[in-house]
């Protein structure tokens, strides 16, 4: 009997024999929903064939989770030490570091952990190497950093998109526009916003067919794919930010650099020479949206040497979340907060739970009488 990884292959031959147009979108959709479910299998296996897709057992700490992407020899274990001090093995030869090495950045008051992983290789997400350890430890970050030789940095950047995308990790990209309910009973429901979408009713049916669903609600809201409503069907992605880090640029010319530094999502380095680390770290701060918020007591001072950092969409959070990352009772206790900084119409603004704070506001809780 043909294993996971055949199957897979054997679809993906097919897949690369059939003509994409609008006759063949149903069966290229059907196609990648059956790929899907047996990527899941390798992902996800069944408990009497043992633990496979675990990752590293690190504890996470600090305030956010950054790991280091890429092939063997890219620069990871330098570029880790220079950032955090703490030593990674590093030579000059492939798969150097054989386990997940932790450090922390401290960063405007922020503790960012760094996890050096073992250099991906070609079929990792099929089980080779140590490529599901690796991969599932890269879902636990909050962001990647895909380091890659700036000699080869496109043929690998493709190559890693595509073994973390069959791990269910989407780099750079939104959760699709896409509404999907299960119902017991009144056949596919399907509408959508799109005229002359990548998306039909026909496609949606037989990849819910594949999926043995045959009463469902489908709502789609803008230009998606066959693969992203699949995505959607699966409901285990994971869509993380990334920043592409061009290592080795002392081996390129003036002309080349400024080239590089045009492409969004691109930051070019030396790990070697500590070039460029500063706009990597500023980077890395953006990405991660953190918020800093400082604690003022009644009747003195905001305490600006301990912030309290937060990790908010596009760098907002709200006064909820900041009360309860002091302590879980304190937002149940709260009447109000009172506000200083950019998020504040006037200082003091007077607020509720919900107003959304920014970085380094000041923030005074006053609670229930």
């Amino acid at each position: 009997m043909a294993s996971a990884v055949e199957k897979i292959r054997e679809i993906e031959f097919e897949m690369s024999r059939t003509q994409k147009n609008k006759a063949t979108s149903g069966h290229l959709g059907l196609l990648k929903a059956k790929l899907a479910k047996l990527r899941r299998e390798i992902l996800e296996p069944s408990k009497s064939s043992g633990p496979a897709g675990t990752g590293f057992d690190v504890h996470k700490t600090g305030d956010s989770r950054v790991g280091l992407v890429g092939f063997p020899s890219v620069g990871k274990s330098t570029l880790l030490t220079k950032l955090t001090g703490t030593h990674s093995e590093v030579a000059a030869y492939e798969f150097t570091t054989l386990t997940c090495v932790p450090g922390v950045i401290q960063h405007r008051g922020s503790k960012i952990q760094l996890l050096d992983l073992p250099g991906i290789i070609e079929g990792a997400k099929d089980g080779r190497g140590r490529g599901r350890q690796v991969i599932s430890t890269a879902r636990t970050c909050d962001l990647i950093l895909m380091v890659l030789d700036v000699m080869k940095p496109i043929t690998h950047k493709r190559l890693i998109e595509y073994e973390l995308e069959g791990f269910g990790i989407r780099l750079n990209k939104e959760p699709p526009n896409i509404t999907f309910k299960k119902k017991e009973k009144g056949g596919i429901n399907f509408q959508t916003t799109v005229k002359d979408g990548q998306l039909d009713e026909d496609t949606v049916k037989k990849i819910l067919a594949e999926y043995k669903i045959h009463n469902a609600d489908v709502f789609v809201r803008a230009d998606h794919s066959d693969e992203e409503f699949i995505d959607v069907i699966e409901g285990n992605r994971i869509y993380i930010p990334c920043i592409c880090v061009m290592n080795k640029i002392d081996q390129i010319s003036l002309d080349e650099l400024e080239l590089l530094d045009q492409v969004p999502n691109f930051c070019p380095i030396s790990s070697h020479h500590s070039w460029n680390l500063d706009g990597l770290l500023d980077m890395i701060w953006k990405k991660l949206a953190l918020v800093r918020v400082y604690t003022k007591p009644r009747g003195a001072n905001p305490d600006y040497n301990d912030p309290v950092n937060m990790q908010g969409a596009k760098g907002k959070c709200t006064v909820e979340d900041f009360a309860n990352k002091i302590h879980k009772s304190i937002a149940a206790e709260m009447k109000y907060a009172l506000v200083w900084g950019t998020s504040a119409k006037h200082r003091p603004q007077k607020v509720g739970k919900d107003h959304l704070l920014e970085d380094e506001d000041v923030v005074q809780l006053v609670k229930k009488t």
